[in-house]
């Protein structure tokens, strides 16, 4: 009998799990290492009291029929088996400086694009010509299967297939056309000041590229991209039940030390306590800079990588300070998700202030909270997440006095909004970047990867292998800017595909659906 080749994979986020379900049911022998005590990576959720804080998902991409996000989640769990939410509202934005017709400085943004077109051609039928181009935009996206998947078919369905790919060369344009557009470019066409205003504040009044919108967009319509109930963890530990079941294997609370070479091929990897697990196959999906310039000391690398390292290519994306709050009310008479505007200006010791506010209210979960209460979180967007982890490292003390200092300062700004909000809140959760970093390794604290550059479809800098090093691969949200769940998925699955035709095996990505997992129905 042939001995199976063995892999290590570093990290039990999104892209290891995945990339280990695919890997383990095309024949190999893998197992993962992860530094934590729970699967998910930044797909994580958390115990505070009798409530769960959740650190991450708020939809996901392919959630029901009509996208290659929902073929590809279907390969390694059976969607059928997990409820999903989908929001009529995306979010209501209130504005400053101008109202609507009806007296309402709030904008909705509706999933539905027949809802939402007629909803702003109601407020200002003049502006027409630019809201009938908003919703066009968007359903142009909708012509084609994103990202496109495709199986190994018969000569004649193939050839079908080639013709039918051949079209997504139209898709290019629609892109080529979209990423130059920003929310203040189709703003400036409004004659409404009111949606005007509004779509200078789609991103609390950053410039940000139409794309970023318009593709979540073209899911919420179709309804599938829903938001799991249960949260970030429970989706991620659906994947780890899975690839357990396919006879995986995870290292819970072992974090790796090194990559193991000789002679300029990896090993092993050098774990806790300095034990030695030898493989024929590393495969990192950690953070990009931990597995670079740490875990193999910067051996192998190239002038590419160290412009990417120093800033020169890409910026590393945003941190996050997450302060939830467990409420004894549930707030269902509020919006689940709003932004707005606020008299005083909220200030970090990192440096940032913000004039406007989230309020992500999660009582569409019932797992989240005991019956008749809810969580609320607050997101807040910093390029110094390094202040919050330096001031941990070197001043705990200070590090607890300044979290105090914000979160008393948020909650006074909350209970102007929502009258009594102070008087109902039973926890405090504070998750700042130094949590991410210390929980994930992620650089920075960042809460995903590379942000995206002016070309938003350029070629990723992060390549699957690195210059000079045999038997060693990398796949993360890391490797594309912008990250986030769907990239992770994308990359486990085409990192899996490369080790599968080095080694001259077929990928067959659907067998997971005739193994243990779909047998016994997790």
């Amino acid at each position: 009998m042939q001995q199976k080749t063995k892999i290590n994979i570093i990290g039990a986020g999104i892209s290891g799990l995945c990339a280990g379900s695919y890997l383990q049911m095309n024949g190999f022998e893998t197992q993962i290492f992860e530094k934590h005590s729970i699967p998910g990576g930044l797909c994580t959720s958390w115990k505070n009291g009798e409530y769960t804080i959740d650190g991450s998902i708020h939809w996901i991409l392919g959630s029901d029929k009509g996208s290659g996000f929902h073929k590809m989640w279907s390969e390694l769990m059976d969607l059928e088996k997990v409820p999903f939410h989908n929001h009529d509202i995306r979010q209501h934005i209130e504005v400053k400086h101008s109202k609507d017709k009806y007296g309402s400085k709030v904008f909705k943004l509706y999933t539905n694009l027949d809802k939402l077109r007629d909803y702003m051609l109601d407020l200002s039928p003049e502006d027409s010509k630019v809201i009938h181009e908003i919703i066009q935009d968007i359903r142009n996206l909708q012509q084609f299967e994103l990202p496109p998947v495709m199986y190994k078919l018969p000569l004649i369905p193939s050839i079908i297939r080639s013709i039918k790919m051949a079209r997504y060369l139209k898709f290019l344009v629609y892109v080529s056309k979209q990423k130059r557009i920003t929310n203040y470019d189709i703003a400036k066409k409004f004659k409404s000041p009111f949606l005007k205003e509004s779509f200078e504040m789609l991103f609390d009044g950053e410039e940000i590229k139409m794309m970023v919108l318009n593709f979540p967009m073209s899911f919420f319509d179709k309804q599938c991209a829903g938001y799991p109930i249960g949260g970030s963890l429970s989706w991620a530990q659906r994947i780890a039940d899975n690839y357990i079941a396919m006879g995986g294997k995870i290292h819970y609370n072992t974090p790796v030390k090194k990559i193991l070479t000789e002679n300029n091929q990896a090993t092993g990897l050098l774990v806790r306590n300095d034990v030695i697990h030898k493989s024929d196959i590393v495969l990192s999906t950690a953070d990009w800079y931990k597995s670079v310039f740490e875990y193999l000391d910067g051996k192998y690398v190239d002038e590419g990588i160290l412009k990417l390292k120093d800033g020169k290519v890409l910026d590393v994306y945003y941190s996050i300070l997450l302060v939830s709050f467990g409420l004894k009310r549930t707030y269902k008479d509020y919006p689940h998700f709003s932004r707005f505007p606020t008299d005083v200006k909220l200030v970090s010791p990192c440096g940032k202030s913000w004039d406007r506010l989230e309020a992500h209210f999660y009582n569409y979960d019932p797992t989240l909270a005991p019956e008749g209460k809810t969580v609320m979180a607050c997101s807040f967007y910093t390029t110094n997440g390094q202040y919050w982890i330096d001031l941990r490292k070197n001043e705990r003390a200070k590090y607890r006095e300044e979290k105090k200092k914000f979160t008393d300062a948020l909650v006074e700004l909350l209970n102007v909004k929502f009258p009594g909000i102070k008087e109902d809140i039973e926890i405090i959760d504070f998750a700042t970047p130094a949590t991410v970093l210390r929980y994930t390794n992620n650089w920075q604290g960042s809460a995903q990867g590379w942000l995206p550059g002016k070309d938003m479809a350029a070629a990723s800098p992060v390549k699957f292998t690195l210059p000079k090093l045999k038997n060693y691969y990398y796949a993360s949200h890391w490797g594309r800017a912008g990250g986030g769940i769907p990239i992770s998925l994308i990359q486990a699955r085409d990192v899996a595909n490369l080790i599968c035709k080095k080694n001259k095996i077929e990928f067959d990505p659907q067998k997971g659906k005739l193994s243990n997992w779909n047998n016994q129905n997790l």
